[in-house]
C-alpha cells in the first residue's frame, strides 16, 4: 500500500483495504454489479450494509479519517433486512433493491436523522420528511446508509471558505493524498464514493457542486437538466440553478441512480416536463459508441497546468481514435458579465429560497427562523466563525427580493449567455453533440489559513447557469491526484451525453482506486525530489 506503514492506523485500513466483514467485497464495487448480484442470490443487503458500516468505521471515522460521513441511518440495518425478506418473497420494487446509498446532508429524509446543510443552526433539524429524491430512491428499493459532509450551506457563506469544511462535519479529506482538498459544495460525497464507503451517492450543486468534488475525487459525477430531479425539501441556494445529481464510481452506475432519482414533482414546477424526458439511462447506454459524434473543445476552459493540459489532448486523440470527430471552438469565452449576473441571481435566491425553507422547519428545533437570525446565529457562535466569515450571507441579506428588476434583469442575461448564446449557439453552429473539456484543476492543499486556492474558469458555469446537462469522469492523473473531462449538452441531452461519456469510459478505463497518501510531497516517487542531491 502507498500510505505510510507506520502510520497508527494502517493496519486498519489494510483490512479495509483488502475486503469487508462477512466475505462481502465492497471495495471498488460497482452498483450495477451489486444490483445483479443481490438479484442472483449471491449477496444479501443486510450483510452489504454492514460490510460499509465497518468500511465506515474504518476508514472514515478512523483510519485516515476522511470526515466525509456526517450522520448514520439508524434503520438501515432493519431497512437490509426488509430488503432482503421482500426479495426473499418474491417482492422485487426495483433494481436499486437493497443498494446501500449516501445522500448529501442538505436532503431531508424520513429516518430520524437531523438534514444540517452542515451547519450548528440547524443541528436539531430532524424533519422526518423524505425529500421526493429520497422517496424515488427508496421506492426503487435503495437502503439510505447515512448522510454526507458537505462545504457549509453548500459552500455559499463566504468567499473565503475552505471547500469540503462545515461546522457540524469538519473538515472532508480527499482519499487520494489526505492533504488535499476534496472541492465542493458534495466534498463528503465524492470523498465518501470514491473510497467506496457507499455503492452509489447522491450530491447537489448550483454550479460545480457535484461536478467538481466528482472531479477531484476521481469519480462519476452528472449535474442532470434543471428541472429533471425534484428540488422539494432540499436545502436551497437558487430555483435558477440547484439540483441534485448522482455520483459514482462509473457512468453505468451514475446511469442506474439517475433513472431512479428522475421524475416529475408537483410542489417543484421546474419538474413539470420531467416525466415526458426521463428514461432508463442504464439501458440508454447499451450500444453507447463515439462514432460519428461531433464534439466541440471548450478552449477557454482548457487553461490549465501543462500535465493536466497534456492529458486533455490524450483524452481528445482517444476521442478521435474511437471515431469522434473533435471540433475547436476558436475564439469563444463566456462574457465578463456572466459571472457578474449569476452571482446577484444567486444572493438575491439564497435570501427568498433560505428563508421559504427555514419557515417549513420545526420552529421548536430550528430557533434560526430567517437568513437575518443565521447571520445572528454565526456571529455568537466562535466554531463556525473561527476559519472564515459570511460575508455572502451578508450581502445576500441585504438585497431587495425577487421582484427587484436588477434581479430579473441579471436572471435574463445570465440564462441568455450561457444557454441561447452559449451552449445552444455553439452546438449549432459547429453541428455538434457534445462540449467538452478538462472539468476542473487538481485537488489543492486545503488552506486553513487562507481558504481554497482554485485557479482557472474550469467548464461548470455555463450548464449550471442554463441548466444544461453536464457529465465529468477521470481522464487520467497529475502525479497521484485525478483529473477529469467533461461533456455538455443541450437541455434534456441527459441520456446522450452519459452515452458519449461511458463510449469514452470505455475507451480509456482512466480511473483507479484512491491512494490514501498522507501527502503528495511524502510519496516515494516525490520526496527524493524534494531534498537536496548529497
Amino acid at each position: 500500500m502507498p500510505f505510510r506503514r507506520s502510520a497508527p492506523w494502517a493496519a486498519a485500513l489494510s483490512l479495509a483495504l483488502a475486503g469487508a466483514a462477512h466475505g462481502q467485497t465492497i471495495v471498488e464495487r460497482s452498483a450495477v454489479d451489486i444490483s445483479a448480484a443481490l438479484a442472483a442470490g449471491r449477496v444479501s443487503s443486510e450483510a452489504l450494509v454492514r460490510a460499509y458500516l465497518k468500511r465506515i468505521d474504518d476508514i472514515d471515522r478512523s483510519g485516515p479519517a476522511l470526515h466525509s460521513v456526517i450522520s448514520l441511518n439508524p434503520h438501515a440495518m432493519a431497512d437490509a433486512r426488509k430488503a432482503d425478506a421482500d426479495r426473499k418473497a418474491g417482492r422485487i420494487v426495483g433494481p436499486l433493491q437493497g443498494v446501500p446509498v449516501l445522500i448529501k446532508d442538505n436532503i431531508e429524509s424520513a429516518d430520524g436523522t437531523a438534514t444540517t446543510a452542515g451547519s450548528l443552526a440547524l443541528a436539531g433539524n430532524v424533519t422526518n420528511r423524505d425529500a421526493p429524491v429520497v422517496k424515488r430512491l427508496t421506492d426503487a428499493g435503495a437502503i439510505i446508509l447515512g448522510k454526507t459532509n458537505l462545504s457549509e450551506w453548500a459552500n455559499i457563506r463566504s468567499a473565503r471558505s475552505i471547500s469540503g469544511w462545515s461546522g457540524v462535519g469538519g473538515l472532508v479529506k480527499n482519499p487520494n493524498v489526505l492533504n488535499r482538498n476534496a472541492c465542493g459544495s458534495s466534498s463528503g460525497t465524492g470523498a465518501a464514493i470514491a473510497a467506496s464507503l457507499a455503492a452509489v451517492g447522491v450530491g447537489t450543486e448550483t454550479d460545480g457542486s457535484v461536478t467538481c468534488p466528482s472531479a477531484v475525487n476521481g469519480i462519476v459525477g452528472i449535474k442532470p437538466t434543471l428541472g429533471l430531479v425534484s428540488r422539494t425539501h432540499i436545502v436551497p441556494i437558487s430555483h435558477s440553478q440547484d439540483t441534485a445529481g448522482p455520483m459514482g464510481r462509473s457512468v453505468a452506475d451514475v446511469a442506474l441512480l439517475l433513472t431512479a432519482m428522475a421524475g416529475s414533482d408537483p410542489k417543484d414546477p421546474s419538474t413539470k416536463p420531467a416525466d415526458a424526458h426521463r428514461r432508463d439511462y442504464l439501458a440508454a447506454l447499451q450500444g453507447a459508441s463515439l462514432k460519428g459524434k461531433r464534439i466541440g473543445v471548450l478552449r477557454y476552459a482548457a487553461d490549465v497546468q501543462p500535465a493536466e493540459l497534456a492529458i486533455f489532448e490524450q483524452s481528445l486523440a482517444a476521442l478521435r481514435a474511437a471515431g469522434a470527430t473533435v471540433v475547436e471552438i476558436k475564439g469563444y469565452k463566456p462574457p465578463a458579465a456572466m459571472g457578474a449576473q449569476e452571482f446577484k441571481v444567486l444572493m438575491v435566491e439564497l435570501k427568498a429560497d433560505l428563508n421559504a425553507y427555514l419557515a417549513t422547519t420545526d420552529a421548536a428545533k430550528v430557533k434560526s427562523r430567517t437568513l437575518a437570525d443565521l447571520i445572528a446565529f454565526n456571529a455568537a457562535t466562535p466554531r463556525e466563525m473561527a476559519l472564515f466569515g459570511q460575508d455572502e450571507f451578508e450581502l445576500a441579506q441585504a438585497t431587495k427580493g425577487l421582484k427587484d428588476p436588477a434581479y430579473l434583469k441579471a436572471r435574463a442575461d445570465s440564462l441568455r449567455m450561457a444557454g441561447k448564446e452559449g451552449i445552444d449557439r455553439l452546438l449549432s453552429t459547429y453541428k455538434l453533440d457534445a462540449l467538452t473539456a478538462p472539468t476542473t484543476v487538481p485537488a489543492w492543499v486545503s488552506d486553513a489559513a487562507d481558504g481554497d486556492h482554485v485557479e482557472g474558469e474550469g467548464a461548470t458555469s455555463l450548464a449550471a447557469i442554463a441548466g444544461y446537462p453536464h457529465v465529468t469522469l477521470p481522464m487520467g492523473y497529475v502525479k497521484q491526484l485525478p483529473v477529469a473531462i467533461s461533456f455538455i449538452g443541450r437541455a434534456w441531452d441527459d441520456a446522450k451525453v452519459l452515452q458519449i461519456a461511458y463510449a469514452f469510459e470505455q475507451a480509456t478505463h482512466a480511473r483507479r482506486a484512491p491512494a490514501y497518501l498522507p501527502t503528495l510531497e511524502g510519496a516515494a516517487d516525490i520526496a527524493p525530489l524534494l531534498a537536496p542531491v548529497r
